[in-house]
């Protein structure tokens, strides 16, 4: 196993004062990363022959033009605006009233009206909304490619989807090709990863300098949101900040309990940052005043173990089946409270591929290969079942031609490490 100098990044106060910085250094050519990713999803739909993608993703609209509009809520109310993509055409069909939000975007060829097929828009004639949008879309998807052709369609209604089928359409997925465009990142876009990474370890550092005993969970995760939205990142996918007790199983979001003396603060960022761009990595502290316990550190250093290992043993070309075969062994008292990925992809959000544990694998696990270009989320979650607490750590790392580059920079605490 390779050996990473974990005390390289010590958690003293001038080493957090220095992430506060300005998190966008140079430019960002976004023109040339849009052009990337329409190309992307494009050649993914040449490869798989399909003739048009109508995506209701507003993650997935960003990505293949740029165009962003109140993301987490269209998420919820699809759709509420979508885009009709071919390979000569991209067409917008944005939420009423927004149609100025993309102006001056060059991956669009036209911006329209959206004809909202939801039940909470159209009520109890919402059949009649469906057939008429598909009506309305299979009449201008026989003018942009052909009637018949291969579309791939993606969280709209069952009855909406099944009534464009009758139109005479082939139905696909579109999941697959836009998850494998969006896995491979250029260099210009790896920018906009590392610029939301740098706002996102300032809003972090802010967040340990605010803890102490006697605040409420929420209240500490509220300095993450607010340094996220200042610097101009979207906003955070999940409460995912939890104490004490409640560190321990993982996944218990933040709430209203009071952070006592010398427990642990367990954090996932989940942010989705700057350019629309996922910084996600994990880190757990420490409430002090006191210093952290045996039983406390051990859980530090066994998930610095597992993060350790995994890291070093991912690179170009290595299956998805061959990971798992390598990774880390969880020691039995922690494998019931194991976290359910030992790593995965990210960009835009996390995303393809998933990396399954060893046992996991066989019912969970497919392959594939890890390429140059894929930022990966290496994943550690330790703690006994029944345990009184837990650690949770988490890296995030690019895949170069000859191996990997760290980029979540945000040290490790010094005082749970000895």
């Amino acid at each position: 196993m390779a050996e990473f100098d974990w005390h390289a990044g010590r958690t003293d106060l001038a080493q957090l004062a220095q992430l506060d910085r300005t998190p966008v250094e140079g430019e960002v050519d976004m023109v040339k990363v849009r052009a990337y990713r329409l190309g992307r999803v494009r050649e993914q739909m040449r490869e798989r022959e399909i003739g048009a993608l109508i995506l209701s993703d507003p993650v997935n609209i960003r990505y293949a033009t740029g165009a962003r509009n109140m993301q987490v809520f269209t998420s919820r109310n699809q759709p509420s605006r979508y885009l009709v993509l071919t390979s000569n055409d991209a067409i917008l069909f944005e939420f009423t009233g927004c149609a100025h939000l993309a102006d001056g975007l060059e991956t669009l060829t036209e911006v329209r009206p959206a004809v909202t097929a939801s039940y909470v828009a159209a009520g109890e004639e919402i059949a009649e909304r469906e057939k008429a949008w598909a009506r309305k879309t299979g009449a201008l998807l026989s003018e942009l490619v052909e009637p018949g052709a291969r579309v791939g369609l993606e969280r709209l209604n069952a009855g909406a989807a099944i009534a464009l089928k009758d139109q005479g359409f082939e139905i696909v997925d579109a999941q697959a090709p836009v998850e494998r465009a969006r896995a491979i990142k250029s260099s210009e876009e790896m920018k906009c990863v590392i610029a939301s990474l740098r706002a996102t370890e300032v809003g972090v550092a802010r967040l340990r300098r605010a803890i102490r005993p006697g605040m409420t969970e929420t209240a500490l995760w509220a300095v993450l949101h607010q340094a996220v939205i200042e610097q101009n990142g979207d906003y955070i996918e999940t409460r995912l900040l939890n104490s004490g007790p409640r560190s321990n199983p993982w996944f218990q979001e933040a709430g209203s309990r009071v952070i006592g003396e010398n427990e642990l603060i367990a954090l996932d960022t989940d942010v989705v940052g700057c350019f629309g761009y996922y910084a996600d990595f994990s880190r757990t502290f420490h409430s002090g005043p006191g210093r952290p316990s045996a039983a406390q550190r051990e859980l530090y250093k066994t998930a610095l173990e597992q993060i350790a290992h995994n890291m070093a043993i991912i690179g170009p070309g290595l299956t998805f089946r061959d990971y798992a075969d390598k990774a880390w062994s969880i020691p039995e008292k922690y494998w019931a409270n194991r976290y359910y990925l030992s790593a995965h992809g990210c960009g835009m959000t996390g995303e393809y591929p998933y990396l399954y544990h060893r046992a996991d694998f066989p019912d969970a696990g497919y392959d594939g290969v890890l390429e140059p270009g894929m930022t990966v989320c290496v994943e550690s979650y330790i703690g006994e079942e029944g345990g009184a607490e837990g650690v949770k750590l988490e890296q995030q790392i690019l895949i170069t031609e000859t191996g990997t580059e760290l980029l979540s920079e945000f040290p490790f605490e010094d005082d749970l490490m000895v």
